[in-house]
């Protein structure tokens, strides 16, 4: 487990899984070389302040031929659901004078384009390998050897902790990703959830998809592939609550057009300019709903909307079906919100209720 600094009154920042593995890396580079077990190493972060960082090794084996060292990652106070597994290392040395990287158990293969790491490579982001690498170069010229070395990383459990990630849309298959740009973890951040939505259009471009098909979570999507049966399975990106990054990444990116799919209570925090539609960030606005329903012609309704605990049950007062013009006048305020985001590139926008039924609404029809 590695030491981590707590600032009084602050969350607790933790260390990635690149970080964990670069730790054991240099652990199991240096027991193989000196034949003798290794308790601990200290790593420099990418941004880490100019200081060193301590890890606990906490199991190290090694024979004359090859060594493992494993540590515990520790992701601060970030619900991270890779926090507490063993991350381990496993190097050998090869003639060749460079450093290989080779699939290890519990860690994901690639296996669509799109992604940093070429098609047929353990998913070791570039980072993480860069760092590994550096810790590899730094040993082999303390101890004076010249020789090329093999890594193999391992994350026990890896393939069931995946099973809750977002890698199987992104064709990394049998575990997770060895992640990190930093070596730091910021508690509560979302940035791998952000950085699966930005992977996820990158795959689905390199695979011939430009266009995609944007959506909230798993029931809205299961809606839209019936919906729209043509797109293939890694056309379809869930963007969870961050739509402002997810169009922000549309808006840099090729993609040609796409569909955004949402429950009616993030279209009405959409609606409102909310680009984050976490319950942390933002809450549905009764008093903008009513100026939508004065909008759509409705003088009254103020109390009934205020009665409401949910946007989901306006359906209670406004019938969700074609032609009804709060719905029209809801999409037509997503419709602005979306357009100042992603610019001049067409779109079509679908509310689904709590009943599973869809509106579907043209950009260029509202």
């Amino acid at each position: 487990m590695s030491l981590l600094p707590v600032p009084k009154g602050d969350l607790r920042w933790g260390y990635s899984t690149g970080a964990c593995a670069t730790a054991c890396t240099r652990a199991a580079l240096t027991a193989l070389i000196t034949q003798e077990e290794v308790g601990a190493v200290e790593i420099w972060l990418p941004y880490g302040g100019g200081k060193p960082v301590l890890f606990r090794i906490h199991a190290c084996s090694f024979s004359a031929g090859a060594a493992r060292c494993a540590t515990y990652k520790d992701g601060g106070d970030d619900p991270d659901v890779t926090h507490g597994a063993e991350i381990a290392v496993t190097v050998r040395f090869i003639q060749e004078e460079e450093v290989l990287f080779l699939p290890g158990e519990g860690v994901g293969m690639v296996t669509l384009p799109g992604l940093a790491i070429p098609v047929g490579e353990p998913a070791i982001n570039p980072v993480p390998r860069r760092m590994m690498k550096e810790a590899v170069r730094e040993i082999l010229e303390k101890y004076g050897l010249k020789t090329g070395v093999s890594i193999s990383v391992s994350v026990a459990g890896g393939e069931a902790i995946a099973a809750k990630t977002l890698n199987g849309r992104l064709g990394i298959v049998g575990g997770i990703s060895i992640l990190g740009t930093t070596g730091l973890v910021k508690p509560f951040s979302a940035s791998a959830y952000i950085a699966s939505i930005e992977q996820g259009i990158d795959v689905a471009l390199a695979n011939g998809s430009a266009d995609i098909v944007i959506n909230s979570g798993g029931r809205s999507e299961k809606l839209l592939q019936v919906w729209a049966p043509e797109h293939p399975a890694w056309a379809f990106i869930q963007y969870g609550n961050w739509i402002g990054e997810t169009l922000a990444k549309i808006r840099s990116s090729a993609v040609r057009s796409f569909t955004i799919g949402m429950m009616l209570g993030k279209a009405v925090k959409l609606a409102a300019g909310n680009l984050n539609t976490h319950s942390s960030e933002s809450a549905w606005d009764k008093e903008f709903v009513v100026g939508l329903a004065a909008a759509a012609g409705y003088e009254e309704g103020a109390a009934a909307i205020s009665g409401l605990n949910r946007a989901g049950r306006l359906t209670e007062i406004f019938q969700f079906r074609p032609g009804e013009p709060f719905y029209t006048v809801l999409a037509a305020k997503c419709r602005a919100v979306i357009r100042q985001e992603v610019g001049a590139r067409p779109f079509t926008l679908v509310l689904i209720d709590a009943a599973d039924h869809l509106l579907v609404f043209k950009d260029d029809e509202l």
